[in-house]
């Protein structure tokens, strides 16, 4: 990479420390630590809280998601300004008003303090686990490139996020997610109109191409349980993982837990309803343009330039004859492509149709050559050879203008540092409140109380370090951290929606979630042609139904606890 972009990405990381170090100051107590004395502004939340979501997965994972499957991911998000709506009218007012750290203490408030616990658990577990995905989308991608090991790609981009989080909390967290948002949200706009410029057909017929390969699709509105991204999967499915994810996650709840007020907290979630799916969009659009930009250019056989240079060593003659095919099924696509634009602007109606069928057939067989020589890979790196997450860095370093690929990769690291920082911040939260003050030591100063938090910081940063080794070839990052997330979200939701039900009990709480738990991991495991959105639907369902039974013929005995 030229010095120059090394000199926007060096200066970006020293910029954002920094900073982070600078807004510890009001961090000396751990309600200013985990909650920044529930003195956050309104927009300054919901801009982390949308930072927090925008990681490099997203960067990374749904561009390249939006080149090889296109725009229907998007339907992913349909349920999220539904689920925004619900939450203002009920969780929100609840947490933030009884005045507690973590979501999980309200349970325990409602129920018993071994629902509290065995949620949270749950919680870690999850969180934990997502966070290390997170780290690995760009870690992964900077070490097939740079040539760097996987240890030395995830230090470059989990130690600074640990270094700010853990000296500054919350407070640190929101105040440079605002920064980096900006930062994100610029280099989005100038690599898509960057991709317009470079395209050498209008934007019109470049969006005709997407389209003829069905990348434009967005709304598929079969009901069917098995295809992941679909209308229904997304209002439904997608409705109860958002409430979950951002009426019970700790990291989402903790931002609005932070606000001044109940009205502030619900302004900052409606951010995110207005905002998440357009940006998703564009996202998204990226990728289906780079798609496009490839169809005039020639893209690589393999984009992971790791497991290329493997196979060219093990297999050169059987890779030669690969590139052979691939370079001329490529020469005949971008001719295809050409002449499909030429009849489009020249041509008649007929002639456009039948440009588009050989165009189509082109594609195919390109299509064709890049699967087989995946298969190739895999056999001989003995890893899963989906190289989605290298399609949008090769493109940014091979074909951005210098300066702006800097700006790129930065944006990208600081994606990640968002999300990172967050969830380390509300693990933090979770273990030091949820397990430590709740069970080892109820009692102490806020000092002591407040070094215990940024040394459970560091560890989980160091546990999230570890399991991005072991996450770089799941595939497309961003259907890995949801998969995670959807086998404890739906689950986890159900506890809550039991808490507002007066009439269910602890025993029915703790039971139930155990049941979803439980139906959760049998139809993941039993049944895994289920699309996981649905998994959310499944899990608060049973923990609601089986939550109620044992509620009602439980042995009646002392009212639910007060909920405030």
């Amino acid at each position: 990479m030229h010095p120059l972009n090394w000199a926007i990405v060096i200066g970006w990381l020293a910029y954002v420390v920094a900073h982070g170090i600078r807004r510890s100051s009001g961090t000396k107590g751990i309600e200013g630590y985990y909650l920044a004395n529930r003195s956050l502004p309104w927009w300054a939340v919901g801009l982390s809280v949308m930072a927090t979501q925008l990681s490099a997965v997203t960067m990374i994972g749904t561009t390249g998601q939006g080149a090889t499957d296109g725009m229907r991911f998007v339907q992913f998000y349909f349920g999220l300004p539904l689920a925004m709506v619900i939450l203002g009218v009920t969780l929100v007012p609840f947490l933030h008003g009884s005045g507690v750290y973590t979501a999980y203490e309200f349970l325990e408030r409602r129920f018993d303090a071994k629902t509290r616990s065995l949620t949270a658990f749950l919680f870690l577990v999850s969180r934990a686990m997502s966070c290390g995905t997170i780290i690995s989308a760009p870690a992964v991608v900077f070490s097939a490139i740079f040539g760097w090991s996987i240890g030395w790609s995830v230090a470059i981009i989990g130690v600074p996020a640990v270094l700010y989080t853990m000296i500054g909390g919350v407070q640190a967290v929101t105040w440079v997610d605002v920064k980096q948002m900006m930062l994100i949200v610029t280099a989005i706009v100038a690599v898509t109109i960057t991709l317009l410029v470079q395209i050498p057909v209008s934007p019109s017929d470049a969006l005709h191409i997407a389209g003829a390969t069905g990348r434009l699709r967005v709304f598929d509105f079969s009901f069917n349980l098995t295809n992941t991204y679909t209308f229904w999967s997304g209002v439904i499915g997608g409705t109860f993982l958002m409430l979950s994810y951002f009426g019970t996650d700790q990291s989402q709840v903790q931002r609005y837990l932070a606000a001044k007020s109940v009205d502030e907290a619900r302004s900052s979630l409606l951010i995110s309803a207005y905002w998440k799916i357009p940006l998703q969009a564009m996202v998204l659009l990226i990728g289906v343009l780079v798609f496009v930009f490839y169809q005039f250019v020639p893209a690589p056989l393999l984009f992971n330039p790791a497991h290329e240079h493997q196979v060219r060593a093990a297999q050169p003659a059987v890779y030669g004859v690969l590139e052979s095919r691939y370079t001329a099924d490529i020469a005949a696509r971008d001719a295809a492509a050409r002449a499909v634009a030429q009849a489009r602007d020249h041509g008649t109606e007929a002639q456009a149709a039948s440009a588009m069928e050989v165009y189509r057939a082109q594609q195919a067989g390109v299509d064709t050559v890049r699967t087989e020589a995946l298969a190739l890979a895999a056999r001989v790196t003995g890893q899963p050879s989906k190289d989605v997450n290298y399609i949008i860095p090769r493109y940014v370093l091979d074909h951005l203008p210098i300066g702006l690929a800097g700006l790129f990769i930065a944006a990208v690291i600081a994606a990640a540092m968002n999300a990172i920082s967050g969830e380390l911040n509300s693990l933090s939260t979770a273990s030091v409140i949820d397990f430590y003050r709740r069970w080892v030591r109820p009692v102490a100063s806020d000092e002591h109380f407040l070094i215990v938090s940024r040394v459970a910081t560091g560890l989980w940063g160091i546990f999230a370090c570890i399991v991005a080794t072991f996450a770089v070839n799941l595939g497309s990052l961003i259907e890995v951290v949801n998969r995670f997330g959807s086998f404890f979200y739906g689950s986890i939701l159900g506890v809550f929606l039991l808490a507002m039900i007066p009439r269910a009990r602890a025993a029915g709480a703790f039971v139930g979630l155990i049941a979803g738990m439980s139906v959760v991991g049998a139809v993941n495991f039993g049944a895994p042609s289920v699309a996981f959105l649905w998994h959310n639907v499944i899990g608060a369902v049973t923990v609601v139904i089986v939550g109620m039974i044992i509620s009602a013929v439980s042995r009646p005995g002392v009212e639910p606890r007060n909920r405030a």
